[in-house]
């Protein structure tokens, strides 16, 4: 994993632009559980009926038969950082928490989708999921948020030479209804300055981040732990933003399967992420995919206003 003298990791292709992709949407809260029997991808698909874009963040239950990957270095020029074999342990993995986007793959349900949880022997993990190999073997829990007005859908990124979920405008039933957007940051975007940008360009006095996937080239939290740079995988657990500033709540694994969980150390605190050597960054690896809600009554938990 290659970065350059601003601490930006060194992408195989032309950068895209625009570099935030933002699609004004209705975001609706729902709760569900996945049922046991199926793999994760059409576990989702059956909780979801009819539904082309979603966030949901899930809790309990488990995986048996469970396959996953951890992120990597890259293999080959054609990438900037990769995923590990596949592993697959005996028995059933309990979930702890995970993240999820949830969409369409030339058609079909897809998702991406990175957690925490416990093998049977006792051991932890964490990681990203394969949707159609992993099995759900109990009820998991899920919060979701479901989008009117956008959806998510598989495109082939030639920056990063990956096919990724990201948000795309669809239909949407009542445009007075807008209370959100599906957002993704390219790779390089300082996080925080991003998502504030995007809360004082809507005019928003807050908002909350709806779930989230995505990668950081490095991270610091709050209380002083993090990552130097190197690939991880990272989901979002809770988030609140204003125009001036965020708390961000993450967990994160790297390719070693070190696991961590905490707020994003972030202005006055200190930086978002680390950069090269021991320089703060704040920069997106392969980029983050979340819709972004605004805080104000009858959107879920949120409360606030304009």
């Amino acid at each position: 994993m290659k970065l350059d003298q601003q601490g930006r990791v060194i992408q195989p292709g032309t950068a895209i632009f625009p570099r935030i992709v933002a699609v004004p949407c209705h975001v609706r809260r729902v709760e569900a559980v996945l049922k046991p029997g199926r793999t994760l991808v059409d576990a989702v698909a059956l909780a979801l009926p009819r539904c082309a874009g979603a966030t949901l963040r899930l809790r309990g239950g488990g995986f048996g038969p469970m396959h996953y990957v951890w992120p990597d270095y890259a293999r080959s020029p054609e990438h900037a950082a990769f995923y590990s074999d596949t592993f697959s342990p005996n028995g059933e993995s309990q979930l702890e928490c995970a993240s999820m986007t949830f969409g369409r793959r030339n058609g079909a349900p897809w998702l991406h989708c990175h957690g925490f949880w416990t093998h049977a022997d006792g051991q932890t993990s964490g990681g990203h999921v394969l949707p159609d190999q992993a099995m759900v073997s109990s009820p998991i829990g899920v919060e979701a948020w479901v989008l009117d007005g956008a959806a998510f859908e598989t495109q082939q990124d030639t920056e990063v030479n990956f096919n990724l979920l990201g948000p795309v405008a669809s239909t949407l039933t009542d445009a007075r209804n807008v209370n959100g957007v599906a957002v993704r940051l390219r790779p390089g975007l300082d996080f925080e300055k991003a998502l504030c940008g995007i809360v004082a360009e809507r005019g928003w006095q807050s908002a909350t981040i709806a779930g989230g996937v995505g990668s950081l080239v490095g991270v610091r939290f709050a209380d002083g732990s993090g990552f130097t740079p190197r690939p991880t995988e990272l989901f979002i657990t809770d988030a609140h933003i204003t125009a001036e500033a965020s708390d961000i709540d993450l967990s994160i694994i790297d390719h070693q399967g070190s696991r961590l969980s905490g707020r994003l150390a972030g202005p006055p605190r200190g930086p978002l992420a680390l950069g090269e050597g021991d320089e703060p960054d704040g920069r997106c690896r392969d980029g983050l995919g979340a819709p972004l809600a605004e805080s104000r009554q009858g959107v879920g938990r949120l409360r606030g206003r304009r």
